[in-house]
This record gives structure tokens, C-alpha cells and sequence, in this order.
């Protein structure tokens, strides 16, 4: 049995991040006084009196537009009440119903759906009397808790676990993820189009501003029968380039989603170079040792002839050497060109990456290379490299035992980088070689 999905809306700035933090016990969504920080949806999982509920938070509702987000947000959490099993509908309460409260009460009266209205910012005893001036909006139960403090917060779980009916625990199944791919790239390169194509459905919002997305948002998909965690996120720019606390906080998402992800989906813009930026997002992501496959997007905007698409990628490897071992897509999400090659270059390179090599494979490859290529003779000294083992995967790190590991030349360790990537097919793999005194 699936976990029951919550989904938490109202309108900016109720302390529907702020709830939904809570439960998850870290910082998932962003928080800021400003309105209308979240825009997408993020979804999260916790676990109550022996029940896993999974909660979804949306951007403000707002009836009318105001901004190019307005309508897509909008979209976005009436999206969510159509998915989910019960809706948390939160108000403010230090203020009276709003207009925009009670537009909302009619789209979600309209869904059919469960409902629970969590009245929000009753911090003290006496304040749960705030709850009385929205009976008028004629919803019931209507639960005072504070988001910010924790009070009431289990009350709220309990009205929830009770609404839905978990009377007793459930089997839940077991969350398995076999790769979980973060899309990353600077501003404005097609992240969202590119998560969208791969869901086959609007799950993030779209538009031509730079900085749409600010959450990290994880969507999962079936591909040939594997469990993926898709995450969308934030555009990484240099650090003096971010403009608020906001951005501040989108950049520091999209560091995480790197570091906790299998593969990343590189992502540059095909109409304009790669930049030195870009240089240094792909530089992060093989530090971090992760898997990547760079793509550049909106190649349907580039005037092209015969050389176009080589004359391209091979400046990009010429900006940056270590691009030499990572697969390059040339693709438009937009018109969906080429999509279908994204999922099996990242579940190849993640095969890649998980490798668990013999060690009489690899001393048989050893002897076969250093027959080819002996070391060369440093400061009189004869070089040997005496035995090769893998002391880990995912990525791959190998131990090499050689009597001077220290007079080993830089040239001959790129030479059996090389030679190990021809033979083991590492291709997107950020390998490390390691030379230790026999």
C-alpha cells in the first residue's frame, strides 16, 4: 500500500514551508518573510503513530494574476489537491478570511477531496479562539496549531491519521530508488523543460525568467522496470552573482542534490558557449565523484550545417580536458528532440559507476598495460608497479603498489586512466587511481 499524500495549500505566506519543514525535520522548502517563495512542488515523507504520510507543499494560492508565476503556481497546487488524498488547507490565523481564502474554500469544496483547515500561528492557549472566525468559510475541522513553535502539531497528525482512516498500520512498501538523477546547470538552460519531458508531465514551472526554480524538486518515474528519483534544481551561478537570501538558499539546495545524487544530468545552453561557469558546475559535480552526462539543450535554436554538432563538442572538450571521458547529447526539450537517449546514457554511466572489478582482472589488465608502456626510469630509480586492487565503487577508487609511488610520473598515471577507461568502459565516471609504496 502506497503512503497517503497530504497536500498543504493557502495562500503565500500562511507557514506552509515552515509545517512542512517541521515534519521533515530539516530545511527541504525555503523560507523568507517575502511571499511567494515556493513555487514548485516538493514533496517529502514522515513518519506518525506507526504511519509513513507523505506531505506535498505548494506555492500560494492566488486568485488573480499578479506576476508571469501567478498562474503556473496556481496550477501547481491545484495539481496537488487533484493527486492527493486529503488536502491541509492552512490559514493565517492573526488574520480574518481573505478574499483568496475564500476562492480557495470553493476550489477545494469543488475537488471532493478530504480536508483538514490547519489555522496556523496559535502560539498560546489563548489564542485557539482564532479559529472561530473561520467557520464562515464553512469547512470542518477547523485544528489551531503553530508551525513555527511545534504546538499542536501532533493534534494536527492525529486529525490527519484519523481523517484518513489509518486505523491500523499498514505494509507499507519499502522506498527504493535505483538511481537518483539531479539536473543541474546555470540559469536558464531548460532544467524544468528537461525534468517536464522526462515525466511526460508539467511537474516543475516554466517560464523564461532565470531563477524560476528554487526548491530542489524530487519527481519519480518507472524506466525499463528501475525506481528513478528525478531532482530538479536551482541554477548554480557564481557565488557573488547570487543576488538575495533566496538565491543564496536555491544554490545551497543544488550543492546537496549533487552531493546526495548517483549521476548528474549536466545541463548548458546550446545557443551560447561553454563558458567558464559551466567549467566550473562540471569540475564540482567530478569532485564530488559522481556520475555525469553532459547535455546541451536548445540545439533546435542553433543554425547548424554538417560540422556544427563536432565543431561544438569539440570545443567543450577542449575548454575542459577531463570532459574527454564523459558522454556529450545534443538535445531540445522543448520539442522533446533526442530525449529518449537521456535516461539510457545516465543508467549507463550509473552501471559504470557501481563496477566491481575482479582483482585477478585487474592484474591481468595490469601486466598487459605496463608490458605495453613500462614506467619510465625517474632519477636513476627502475619504476614497477607490483599489484592493483579496487578498495571501492561508486565511484571507483583503485590502490596501486609500486616501489616509489612518489617518482611516478603524472604522465604515466594519465596514461593508465586511460588505458583503464578503454578496457572497463568508464566512460562518465570520475576514476580515481591511488599509488601507495609496495
Amino acid at each position: 500500500m502506497a503512503a497517503p499524500l497530504i497536500a498543504i495549500v493557502g495562500r503565500p505566506n500562511v507557514g506552509k514551508s515552515t509545517f512542512f519543514n517541521r515534519l521533515l525535520k530539516r530545511r527541504k522548502a525555503i523560507v523568507d518573510p517575502q511571499e511567494g517563495i515556493t513555487r514548485d512542488r516538493v514533496y517529502g515523507t514522515t513518519e506518525w503513530a506507526g504511519h509513513t504520510l507523505q506531505f506535498v507543499d505548494t506555492g500560494g494560492f492566488i486568485p488573480v494574476d499578479e506576476d508571469a508565476f501567478t498562474a503556473a503556481v496556481r496550477d501547481q497546487a491545484k495539481q496537488a489537491m487533484a493527486e492527493a488524498d486529503l488536502v491541509l488547507f492552512m490559514v493565517d490565523g492573526r488574520e480574518d478570511p481573505t478574499a483568496s481564502d475564500r476562492t480557495l474554500t470553493d476550489f477545494i469544496r469543488k475537488s471532493g477531496k478530504k480536508l483538514i483547515v490547519a489555522v496556523n500561528k496559535c502560539d498560546t492557549l489563548e489564542s485557539n479562539d482564532r479559529v472561530n472566525g473561520f467557520h464562515v468559510l464553512g469547512l470542518e475541522p477547523l485544528i489551531p496549531f503553530s508551525a513555527l513553535t511545534g504546538r499542536l502539531t501532533g493534534d494536527l497528525l492525529d486529525a490527519i491519521v484519523e481523517k484518513l482512516d489509518l486505523k491500523r498500520n499498514p505494509e507499507m512498501e519499502e522506498d527504493r530508488t535505483d538511481l537518483r538523477l539531479a539536473i543541474v546547470g546555470m540559469p536558464n538552460v531548460g532544467k524544468s523543460s528537461l525534468a517536464n519531458a522526462l515525466l511526460k508531465k508539467e511537474k516543475s514551472i516554466v517560464t523564461n525568467v532565470p531563477g524560476t526554480t528554487r526548491d530542489a524538486v524530487d519527481s519519480h518515474l518507472k524506466w525499463h522496470g528501475k525506481d528513478i528519483t528525478l531532482v530538479d534544481t536551482a541554477g548554480l551561478r557564481k557565488k557573488s552573482k547570487a543576488m538575495d537570501n533566496i538565491e543564496f538558499y536555491s544554490t545551497v539546495r543544488s550543492r546537496k542534490s549533487i552531493a546526495s545524487c548517483d549521476v548528474a544530468l549536466m545541463l548548458v545552453d546550446g545557443d551560447t558557449p561553454f563558458g567558464k561557469q559551466d567549467k566550473a558546475i562540471a569540475s564540482l559535480i567530478i569532485k564530488s565523484g559522481k556520475g555525469m552526462v553532459l547535455i546541451v539543450n536548445k540545439w533546435d535554436l542553433v543554425e547548424k550545417d554538417s560540422n556544427t554538432l563536432s565543431e561544438y563538442e569539440k570545443e567543450m572538450r577542449y575548454q575542459y580536458r577531463e570532459l574527454a571521458h564523459y558522454p556529450i547529447l545534443f538535445i531540445s526539450a522543448k520539442t522533446k528532440q533526442r530525449i529518449s537517449k537521456v535516461l539510457e546514457a545516465a543508467d549507463a554511466v550509473h552501471e559504470a559507476r557501481n563496477q566491481s572489478i575482479s582483482t585477478s582482472k585487474l592484474n591481468t589488465f595490469l601486466k598487459s598495460a605496463t608490458r605495453e608502456f613500462h614506467p619510465p626510469a625517474v632519477k636513476g630509480k627502475n619504476i614497477q608497479i607490483k599489484y592493483i586492487t579496487q578498495v571501492h565503487y561508486g565511484p571507483p577508487i583503485f590502490a596501486l603498489f609500486t616501489n616509489y609511488p612518489k617518482l611516478l610520473p603524472i604522465t604515466y598515471k594519465r596514461y593508465l586512466d586511460n588505458k583503464m577507461r578503454e578496457h572497463f568502459g568508464f566512460e562518465g565516471v570520475p576514476l580515481k587511481l591511488t599509488f601507495r609504496k609496495k
